[in-house]
């Protein structure tokens, strides 16, 4: 893995498609699963990014890494702290109405920060001391 200082910070798109993905496994759980599936998407949504060397299937397959402190691939832990708030949101869409409400503004709020900020680090980053990063071909594997 480059050092930290020279990995180049994910872009906005490689980040959104990324995440994508993960969600199209999730919504996929669901369906096959009904009531377990749901469960086991939350679950995949906390920790994805702490599995298989900080990537989580959708930065897997487009060659992202979360990086956690002194550069190293996230653990779970990380994971779990920099998905929280979207765990959450994915949690409050299980109440109709209200919750679609605080879910939807929860997914906004995330997507303002992430795009508002020099460093690509959106809440749960920020949380958890990760960021995102493109991680060299031969790495992306």
């Amino acid at each position: 893995m480059r050092g930290a200082k020279e990995a180049k910070t994910a872009g906005l798109l490689l980040r959104v498609v990324a995440k994508s993905v993960d969600v199209i496994i999730i919504l996929a759980a669901v369906e096959i699963l009904p009531k377990a599936g749901f469960l086991a998407g939350v679950g995949y949504m906390l920790i994805g990014d702490g599995l298989s060397g900080g990537r989580s299937l959708g930065k897997r397959l487009l060659g992202l890494v979360v990086l956690g402190k002194e550069g190293l691939a996230c653990q779970v832990k990380e994971s779990i702290l920099r998905n929280i708030t979207l765990g959450g949101g994915i949690i409050l869409w299980k109440v109709p109405i209200i919750g679609w409400i605080l879910a939807a503004a929860v997914f906004a709020l995330e997507f303002i920060i992430l795009i508002g900020s020099p460093e690509g680090r959106r809440i749960g980053d920020e949380i958890a001391n990760t960021r995102v990063v493109e991680a060299r071909l031969e790495e992306a594997v």
